[in-house]
């Protein structure tokens, strides 16, 4: 008889990291696409990466219940599925339970194949684990924390050698013998000084003719004023004293913010700019170039709604929602592609405003009344199991002068 394979997508994911989380899963027959089961639980309050564990284990038991021999996994999540690969150490003592928990599911299984797939490839998952978060943050009830205070671990480099303690099997190994302890690293609330972050020095663009005038300004390729190149030559020198480490330089493609970053660039050291699509501003459709009164007088209505809801488009424009779903791509590329060292990225006053809302785990609320200024430079640290520390947001003291 032929083994009977089951596609697994996981997801789960806190309203604040830790806040109301909750996972979903989806089983898949992998020849048809036909879903078979789902399974999703708000568990209270807890982390991303917590969270995201117990959509693994949820989805596997889920596949053992169905009699699955073989089981192909896909998660957004990168450190689980390097984790349960055995490439990335788990060296946090909140997640080895549940990495050894995973790791005797998968031992049920002849086969069990673990990928890493992009955000929007797992909206299904992503779809059931929202909803179980919106359960937990509804229930209004404080449950403890799950995962205990963090531990840094960097990813190790492929090819490398394993580290010792790392991989789910071994974990789960020590889990079975007598007195293992799980628990017995170090924890701190901050990342030890060994470990390094990857720093995102976030700089919007100088400022053009429609700052100035207060103009909606999204697509439209204009270009820096006079006011905005001195802002930029500013911040250029700004940049350069504040990460003089800078390895990659990433922009918008748009002519305002590709002007910015190659002054950037060049004080830092002479890099190339590299643009990212993903990163340009908000497609404010028929509103672009018109003052928020000329929208106010010909689309009250639809202003209204764009305001309350972060889901809302202008008309023929782009929803913040969307917004936010690209350059959380943008900056997950980053992470990859940079672990650990300082990378400038330049682009629009709402790309940067989503990436602060989300780094503080703040409500839409904050997208309005948050000033970002022209030529403003924010920045945030970002460490390999999720965890988030912002050091400063609009910084505009080199602008003083001009």
């Amino acid at each position: 008889m032929a083994a009977r394979t089951v596609l697994v997508e996981a997801d789960g994911g806190s309203r604040g990291n830790p806040g109301p989380a909750g996972y979903g899963a989806v089983l898949r027959d992998p020849a048809t696409g036909e879903v078979l089961a789902e399974r999703s639980e708000a568990i209270g309050t807890a982390t991303n990466n917590v969270a995201e564990y117990r959509g693994l284990i949820a989805g596997l038991a889920a596949a053992a219940e169905l009699g699955a021999d073989e089981v192909e996994v896909r998660m957004d999540s990168k450190l689980v599925v390097e984790q349960m690969c055995g490439r990335w150490q788990i060296k946090h003592p909140g997640l080895r339970p549940l990495a050894a928990e995973a790791a005797q599911l998968v031992g049920r299984f002849t086969a069990v194949r673990f990928s890493w797939i992009p955000r929007d490839r797992n909206t299904h998952a992503d779809a059931l684990a929202n909803a179980a978060m919106d359960a937990a943050a509804a229930s209004g009830v404080a449950t403890p924390t799950v995962e205990p205070p963090r531990v840094v671990e960097p990813p190790r480099r492929l090819g490398g050698p394993e580290p010792a303690g790392g991989g789910a099997a071994e974990v789960a190994a020590r889990a079975e013998s007598p007195g293992a302890d799980l628990t017995s690293a170090p924890v701190s609330w901050e990342p030890r000084p060994s470990f390094t972050a990857t720093r995102l020095v976030l700089v919007r663009h100088g400022e053009t003719e429609y700052t100035e005038q207060g103009r909606y300004s999204g697509r439209g390729d204009i270009p820096l004023s006079s006011k905005g190149k001195a802002q930029v030559r500013a911040t250029a020198a700004r940049v350069a004293a504040l990460a003089p480490n800078t390895v990659a330089v990433v922009s918008s493609p748009l002519s305002r913010c590709i002007a910015t970053a190659e002054a950037i660039a060049a004080a830092v050291g002479d890099l190339p700019v590299r643009r990212d699509d993903e990163l340009i501003e908000c497609d404010f459709g028929a509103w672009e170039g018109r003052t928020f009164a000329e929208v106010r007088e010909g689309w009250a209505g639809e202003l209204d709604a764009w305001l309350a809801s972060t889901r809302v488009a202008p008309p023929d424009g782009e929803s913040f929602a969307a917004v936010a779903e690209r350059c959380d791509r943008a900056v997950r590329r980053l992470l990859d592609a940079y672990p650990g060292q300082t990378v400038v990225v330049v682009s629009h006053v709402s790309p940067i405003k989503l990436m602060l809302r989300d780094a503080l785990a703040a409500t839409d609320s904050f997208l309005h009344r948050l000033y970002l200024d022209a030529a403003g430079v924010s920045v945030l640290d970002r460490w390999p199991d999720g965890g988030v520390a912002v050091r400063s947001i609009n910084e505009t003291a080199h602008l003083a002068d001009l």
